[in-house]
């Protein structure tokens, strides 16, 4: 008992520095708090490459294709390759897109391999030896970027040579669909306009999305390109980029609007990805980083932001061992007290986003609750994620389903790309009747003091596991094409 109560303290503790760790990226925004000083005009206009990675994007492909075709950059300086591996009737939607627009004198190009080895790494890489730009913009395939998108980027990359990449804000096509779409929007938002302008107006290490950006050719290959292994490819250039010495930028008040996932298990499939691409960044980089010749604050930042995946697995922890250390009289209340402090963190970072970057900004927290929820139903999740990573089991590349929703309208229920809900549904069940069975205790034996934080595992793993059961994609829908089962553990793309 002794080690369990040792386990969770430790446990509580460094969860608590996650939430600490938002305070500490609200002050440095507030304290380097200015606007980005505009980059000088194009003497003349530089060749730019925008790729656009597509696998199984029926409902999406035609809109990304058009969007990227009407960029406005002069026609004899830009160059689009579609970078297709789809085994759908994408092939056929895509190639006909590129084909219209090749006839208006677009320089775009259908690109086709023979495997999808390295999957989205593996067609960057493959595409990047055709490039004619000096400049790479990517773009996934939910994204719709405005016009001026190149004219709005690529200046500050021209002005400043050490800059490998800028990275924009992700703006939202249908965050106003659901309530899940509305936590989704203000996480987003938060990591975006706070912690990416935190980290890098205070001289830390900033970060790469895989998407809504634009790159230096030359940089990616001074780094040695895109690394096939890893599941975020993205996380993973950025920070190899920086540990070789160039930079980059966010720009926050450039927007690149993206679709957002409106079936819960195909935003815990996104997560999953990010939970294992993250931690294996962290494998591949943290003693490098550790020993980076750069500010102890930059390697401590880029070490949490490398890490924050862990804070999952340290909640399933907290909550499975509270149980016991209260049924047995062994639970120390102080360890709760710093973790509901640090817990205020992340709400509070989330707010200050919205009241940046929104008139009506209250009215936007209403998904804040249900963030929480997303928040902590995500430990089983990630967890059984990041088991997988570190038994060397990451699985492949699986992309998060796309339908073609805007605003409140459209549906993806019938889609074929809608997932059913997989075996780790019953374990979200599971631990909801545990956490209930851990609030019984709490009463019972006279830790009133930890009923509301446990209260919150149970609303959360209950809204996991019902929201998942009730989104599952139906029979029928389940024997059309394309249409897959959510299971972290499987290797099926």
């Amino acid at each position: 008992m002794l080690l369990l109560t040792i386990l969770y303290t430790v446990c509580s503790l460094w969860l608590s520095a996650y939430g600490f760790n938002a305070y500490w990226l609200i002050w440095l925004y507030l304290r380097h708090r200015r606007p980005s000083s505009p980059p000088p005009p194009l003497a003349a206009p530089p060749a730019v490459t925008v790729q656009l990675p597509l696998y199984n994007e029926r409902h999406v492909v035609c809109r990304a294709i058009d969007a990227l075709a009407a960029l406005d950059w002069p026609r004899d300086r830009l160059q689009i390759q579609v970078l297709d591996d789809s085994t759908d009737d994408t092939v056929a939607l895509a190639r006909e897109r590129v084909a219209h627009h090749r006839r208006r004198g677009i320089d775009i190009v259908h690109l086709r391999r023979d495997d999808r080895a390295g999957f989205k790494a593996g067609a960057l890489n493959a595409a990047l030896a055709t490039a004619q730009g000096e400049y790479v913009a990517i773009f996934d395939a939910d994204f719709v970027p405005s016009a001026d998108f190149v004219r709005s980027t690529v200046p500050y990359l021209v002005a400043d040579p050490g800059l490998a990449f800028v990275q924009t804000r992700w703006g939202h096509l249908n965050d106003s669909y659901s309530l899940l779409t509305q936590a989704q929007a203000l996480a987003l938002d938060g990591h975006f306009a706070i912690e990416h302008l935190a980290r890098e107006r205070a001289g830390l290490l900033s970060t790469f999305n895989g998407t809504g950006g634009v790159w230096r050719k030359k940089s990616i290959e001074d780094c040695g390109g895109w690394d096939p292994e890893q599941l975020t490819e993205d996380v993973d250039l950025a920070y190899r980029a920086q540990l070789e010495g160039w930079r980059g930028m966010t720009l926050a008040h450039v927007t690149a609007p993206a679709e957002l996932p409106a079936q819960l298990l195909a935003f815990k499939q996104q997560q999953c990805r990010w939970a294992k691409g993250n931690l294996q960044c962290l494998l591949k980089l943290g003693g490098p980083l550790a020993r980076a010749p750069i500010s102890w604050s930059a390697r401590l930042q880029g070490l949490i932001h490398l890490s924050n995946y862990l804070a999952h697995p340290l909640m399933l922890v907290v909550l499975l061992a509270t149980l016991p250390l209260i049924w047995y009289g062994k639970l120390d209340n102080w360890p709760f007290g710093v973790l509901s402090l640090g817990t205020l963190g992340p709400p509070l970072l989330y707010a200050l986003s919205q009241r940046e970057l929104y008139p009506r900004w209250g009215e936007r927290l209403r998904g804040l609750p249900t963030l929480i929820c997303l928040g902590l139903g995500l430990v089983l999740n990630s967890t059984v994620a990041m088991v997988e990573t570190l038994l060397g089991k990451p699985g492949s590349f699986q992309r998060t389903p796309k339908f073609q929703l805007r605003g409140q309208a459209g549906n993806w229920k019938a889609s074929p790309y809608a997932l059913s809900a997989g075996r780790l549904v019953w374990g979200e069940v599971a631990l909801t009747l545990y956490a209930l069975l851990t609030v019984y205790a709490a009463v019972a034996r006279g830790h009133a003091s930890a009923v509301p934080f446990l209260t919150l595992y149970v609303i959360a793993f209950g809204y996991m596991s019902v929201t998942s059961l009730r989104q599952s994609a139906s029979p029928r829908s389940q024997r059309s094409e394309g249409t897959r089962r959510y299971d972290p553990s499987s290797s099926a793309d």
